[in-house]
């Protein structure tokens, strides 16, 4: 559809509220860091800090929250001592595979290009 109506106003407003809704739910600092990180497997919150240079325990916290509220991670609490809580992508959360992947391409060619250019 946005093929046949891709210089028209309509399809502008439809192309951007996508990348807006988008950008909505993986905005930030963090947020495509820690898909990127349960895209590799699931992780303790101390796994995912590991992971995570430089995020601190309260941002990890609200952003694993919002990734959750939106359907992309799911929580999973163990009845151990002391309780373990574990963290995996859905399978929604599992489709921004490619999206993840193609950012890791884009990032590495960009490292590239601008150690090449020094």
């Amino acid at each position: 559809m946005l093929k046949k109506l891709e210089n028209s106003k309509e399809a502008c407003d439809i192309h951007h509220r996508a990348i807006r809704d988008t950008m909505d739910i993986l905005s930030g600092k963090w947020k495509l860091q820690i898909v990127g990180s349960l895209s590799l497997g699931k992780k303790h919150f101390g796994g995912l800090m590991a992971h995570i240079d430089g995020i601190g325990a309260k941002m990890l916290s609200k952003e694993l929250q919002d990734l959750e509220l939106n359907g992309l991670v799911k929580r999973t609490v163990y009845n151990t001592k002391p309780i373990t809580v574990e963290y995996e992508l859905t399978s929604y959360g599992n489709s921004l595979q490619p999206l993840v992947d193609e950012i890791v391409a884009w990032g590495m060619q960009h490292r590239r290009k601008l150690r090449d250019k020094d």
